[in-house]
C-alpha cells in the first residue's frame, strides 16, 4: 500500500510512526523541532489518518508498507522512530530489513504480548453517533461518558473530520482496528536486530517493565533503555522537553 506521508526539513532521513488510533498530525510539534536537524517523514499507517483502508492488517503487512515507502523515497541510513503500535511496526521493519536503518527508536513499547485494555476507548468511539451529530462538541459529550482523560479524548477526536457538509466521519478504520485487536496486542517473533536501538519508556507506564530489560537487550544487540520520570505511555506528549532531549542525544551522537 502507498502510505500517506508529509515531509519537513532536509538532511538525513528520520521517519516517525504513530501509535494505535493516531496519525501523523500527533507528531507535528516534535517534527518541526526535529526538522532543524533532519529530513523528517511523518507517516500515516494503513487504516489510520489519510492513508487507505484495508481489511489486511498485521505487523508484517504494516512493516512492508513502511519498507516500500522507504524504497520509493530512496532513503538510506534511516532513523526510524515508532511509538506504541508504531514501535512494534518499527521493530518489525528492523527484523525484516536491518540494513535499511542507521538507528531505531522505540517509544514505550516492548516485543511482548499485552492483555486487552482498550475497552473504554472503543466504547467511547462507538458512543459517538457520527451519522447524527452536527458539531464536534456533541461528539465530546458522547465520548466523555466512557473516557475520563481529557487528553485521551482529544487525541481520539482529532480523527473526526467533515466528510461532507454537515456529516462527520472517522479517519481511522474503527471496524478493522477493533476486529484485529488480538493481532495488534500479540507478541512479535524473536529475531536479532543489530541496528543501534533506543527504548524510551515512561516511568508510570507498564508497557516496558524492568523485568523486560533482559529480553529486549538479548534481542536488540546494541540497545539502550532510558526511563523518563513522571511520564506515562504518551511519553512524547507528557514530557516533551525530556523526550526530545533524549531522542536527539541518541540520534546525533
Amino acid at each position: 500500500m502507498k502510505l500517506h506521508y508529509r515531509e519537513l526539513g532536509e538532511g538525513k532521513p528520520l521517519m516517525i510512526l504513530h501509535g494505535l488510533f493516531g496519525f501523523s498530525d500527533n507528531w507535528q510539534t516534535h517534527a518541526k523541532k526535529l526538522a532543524e536537524y533532519y529530513r523528517v517523514i511523518l507517516v500515516d499507517l494503513r487504516n489510520h489518518g489519510h492513508s487507505d483502508w484495508s481489511d489486511e492488517f498485521s505487523y508484517d503487512i504494516m512493516a512492508e508498507d513502511v519498507i516500500e515507502l522507504a524504497h520509493d523515497l530512496e532513503l538510506e541510513d534511516l532513523i526510524l522512530v515508532g511509538h506504541s503500535m508504531g514501535g512494534k511496526v518499527a521493530m518489525t521493519v528492523a527484523q525484516k530489513e536491518d540494513e535499511l536503518l542507521e538507528k531505531l527508536v522505540v517509544v514505550d513499547m516492548g516485543t511482548k504480548s499485552y492483555p486487552m485494555h482498550h475497552e473504554h476507548i472503543l466504547a467511547g468511539i462507538h458512543a459517538v453517533k457520527v451519522d447524527e451529530i452536527k458539531a464536534r462538541r456533541e461528539a465530546e459529550e458522547q465520548m466523555s461518558a466512557h473516557i475520563e482523560s481529557e487528553g485521551v479524548m482529544q487525541f481520539l477526536l482529532k480523527n473526526l473530520y467533515w466528510k461532507e457538509k454537515g456529516k462527520l466521519a472517522w479517519r481511522m478504520n474503527v471496524d478493522v482496528l477493533e476486529r484485529e485487536m488480538p493481532e495488534i496486542l500479540k507478541a512479535l517473533p524473536e529475531g536479532e536486530v543489530f541496528a543501534p536501538t533506543l527504548f524510551i519508556r515512561g516511568e508510570l507506564s507498564n508497557y516496558i517493565r524492568e523485568e523486560d530489560f533482559e529480553s529486549l537487550e538479548n534481542q536488540f544487540l546494541d540497545a539502550r533503555i532510558v526511563t523518563i520520570e513522571g511520564a506515562g505511555h504518551w511519553v512524547h506528549a507528557e514530557a516533551p522537553t525530556e523526550f526530545l532531549e533524549t531522542l536527539l542525544s541518541f540520534c546525533l551522537r
